[in-house]
């Protein structure tokens, strides 16, 4: 894992811009702390912040490889000769040994980053999505074609590796985080109505952020910069396909491609770990990791949890956590036989200022509150013994997890789920936005906002002939939860976690079981009655009973009234504060009697317009 940075101008000379291209790669040395390196040409600077994984000796980049197939790497590759192809990388090509194998020929390094130049040399003339298409795993890079003058970006299907971009007059700017853009003087931190639905809103957008002009790669996709312009191109979407297999062979295709996974994603040189939380999804992950490290000699799995001071003896189940995470913990760590240590956090901790400052420092926007940091203080734990991390995001949207799946007002209401569900009602009766000013509100309309988005994602939904009315409508919520709200999840994992130099890899993100299970007509993935039926039937001969039986939990919280006292202090501060740049936006007197995740999450918000010197322009 890395973080990228760069710029392309065909109307400057940018070997003169050293200072600044190296600038923004600095910001992105939290993602990279092994090694730094930067390439110039006449209209490219290509910047890399390097987290060694694989090949740790070898695999520096930039990388570039000339017309002869001679590569060059590293601080001093803007010295190579020659060269045809240059690239900045970050994340993981699961499969790059079978790429290697068929691609033949001289290799330099092990790493995955040299086969993904070199497929790329191997495809050239070729339409590039074609090349991309072939990898199976979480990444995004930059490549420059010197011959032709152009720069490809490109994303991972799911989007679990994050990649922006700044189109400029002349070119563009890129950056794995926002930061690494906003390192270049010329651009501006403007945020317009756009942007503050963005902040506001609880709909993830795929292409764009809060900040005017600046754009993410979508999942899924190539950016193309020439001198012809900036073209967005698809090299990957959900697909409809009829689904042949009953229950039995459906769980043991889930079971197959779980086993795969697990296997190419515990691939790395460098200690790695699990993320167990006690439910279904992270238990059997664990179990999964344990039986091939075992299988292949070099159990036992690491494993860490995370839990709140005071939880062992005074949780108090609600309607959205019935149970602690901590006893299915220790139950499956029993089971597999991990090395687990548990990360405990109190409200000290949760409410110091420092690791907010960091959280806010590593989201570049403002985040969702104590659930990012107590994410960033587990992973700051985890990395002082791991530099990998297997977590199990993504299987509640794959399988169909979320308590709103299985509830037929959500399903049945006319927008997403999440919004007209329990996960709303958890919130006491709205989110910040409820808290906008009139005349703020009326610009922003964030209804009428929500609504253009629901239409928009519905619009885009693959169809299948002859599906059933109901079949149909949970594949709707489905590909909702895929592609509004799972990149909430994984940018949080992302940033939380590279903050502190930790990658983290998410097995049920492999698309060849997201396009599997997506295609399932509805009754299978419930054939028990339950949620998560698939996974839990593939999955269950690995894990203690207690945990196949485990009622869904969510990310846990604390419960400890200190930390919400504490919001309620910091929040009563901000609000007669009369030089807060949000008194602009939001009514923070209303605001003093709000919910504490509200308090938490506009108290980033006063922060980010502070420390981010937002021009906020409605």
């Amino acid at each position: 894992m890395c973080g990228i940075a760069g710029w392309v101008s065909f109307d400057d000379d940018l070997r003169r811009q050293r200072a600044t291209a190296q600038a923004m790669t600095d910001t992105m040395a939290c993602r990279g702390p092994d090694d730094a390196g930067l390439y110039l040409r006449e209209h490219v600077a290509l910047g890399h912040r390097r987290l060694a994984v694989i090949d740790v000796a070898h695999g520096r980049q930039p990388m570039a490889l000339s017309a002869t197939g001679a590569l060059g790497a590293g601080p001093d590759a803007d010295r190579v000769a020659d060269d045809e192809l240059a690239i900045v990388y970050s994340g993981e090509v699961y499969d790059f040994r079978e790429h290697r194998a068929a691609l033949g020929g001289r290799f330099d390094t092990g790493s995955d980053t040299e086969v993904v130049l070199r497929a790329h040399r191997a495809g050239l003339g070729r339409d590039p999505r074609e090349v991309v298409a072939g990898f199976n795993g979480m990444f995004a890079y930059a490549l420059w074609d010197t011959r032709r003058e152009e720069l490809l970006l490109v994303r991972d299907r799911l989007g679990v590796k994050p990649l922006y971009y700044y189109p400029t007059p002349d070119g563009v700017l890129f950056g794995s985080e926002p930061k690494a853009v906003l390192a270049h003087p010329d651009v501006p931190r403007v945020v317009d109505a756009a942007g503050l639905r963005q902040v506001f809103g609880m709909v993830a957008d795929p292409a764009h952020t809060p900040f005017a002009g600046l754009r993410e790669v979508p999942p899924g996709h190539v950016v193309r910069v020439s001198r012809s312009g900036v073209q967005e191109l698809r090299y990957w979407q959900l697909e409809c396909t009829p689904h042949t297999d009953d229950v039995d062979a459906t769980v043991a295709r889930v079971r197959e491609i779980l086993d795969d996974t697990a296997r190419r994603q515990l691939v790395a040189d460098v200690p790695l770990c699990t993320l167990l939380s006690g439910g279904l999804d992270s238990s059997a992950l664990t179990a999964l990791a344990a039986r091939q490290l075992a299988e292949a000699g070099q159990g036992p799995v690491r494993s860490f949890s995370v839990d709140f001071a005071g939880n062992d003896t005074d949780f108090v189940a609600d309607e959205v956590r019935g149970t602690p995470d901590a006893p299915y913990v220790r139950d499956v760590a029993a089971h597999v036989r991990s090395d687990h240590t548990d990360v405990v956090l109190d409200d000290a901790g949760l409410l110091d200022d420092a690791a907010r400052q960091a959280v806010l420092r590593a989201r570049d926007t403002p985040g969702m509150g104590e659930i990012d940091t107590s994410l960033y203080l587990l992973f700051g734990a985890v990395r002082r013994s791991s530099t990998v991390a297997l977590s199990g995001e993504s299987a509640d949207e794959v399988f169909g997890g979320y308590v709103d799946f299985h509830d037929p007002a959500a399903v049945g209401a006319d927008t997403f789920p999440w919004l007209a569900g329990r996960m709303m009602a958890t919130m006491a009766g709205g989110g910040p936005g409820d808290l906008l000013h009139e005349r703020v509100a009326k610009e922003l309309d964030l209804r009428g906002h929500v609504e253009d988005a629901y239409r928009t994602t519905m619009a885009e939904v693959p169809r299948l002939d002859g599906e059933t009315s109901h079949d149909a409508r949970m594949r709707e919520v489905s590909y909702a939860y895929l592609t509004r709200f799972l990149p909430v999840l994984l940018d949080r994992k992302d940033r939380m976690s590279m903050a502190v130099g930790l990658e983290v890899r998410v097995p049920f993100c492999d698309h060849r079981l997201v396009q599997y299970v997506f295609n399932a007509p509805w009754h299978l993935k419930t054939f028990d009655g339950r949620e998560k039926s698939l996974l839990r039937a593939a999955t269950a001969d690995l894990l203690p009973q207690s945990v196949v039986e485990r009622v869904k939990s969510p990310y846990p919280s604390t419960q400890d009234p200190r930390y919400g006292e504490g919001i309620a202090t910091r929040f009563a501060a901000l609000a007669a504060d009369h030089d807060s740049p949000l008194a602009d936006l939001v009514d923070l007197d209303a605001g003093l009697g709000a919910p504490r995740m509200v308090q938490d999450r506009l108290l980033f918000v006063d922060r980010w317009l502070r420390e981010y010197d937002v021009d906020v322009q409605v």
